[in-house]
């Protein structure tokens, strides 16, 4: 028979940080019913592509001063 000590600890969570934390840390959480369409939340904005443009020459520029 295995001695085990008196803590509050979980046996599932291998890691000892992990056995520490509470048991309401692992509870699964419930999905939103709101965002299950997900072709709604999947949709690009103006914003989105000119960060996109944006992030993309900043990096095409810095490779460029890069090679040079």
């Amino acid at each position: 028979m295995k001695r085990r000590s008196l803590v509050l600890t979980s046996d599932f969570a291998r890691h000892p940080f992990r056995a520490s934390l509470p048991p309401h840390v692992f509870r699964q959480i419930e999905p939103d019913p709101v965002r299950l369409n997900r072709t709604e939340s999947w949709a690009l904005t103006r914003g989105d592509v000119s960060t996109f443009g944006a992030t993309y020459l900043a990096c095409f520029a810095m490779v460029l001063v890069f090679f040079m």
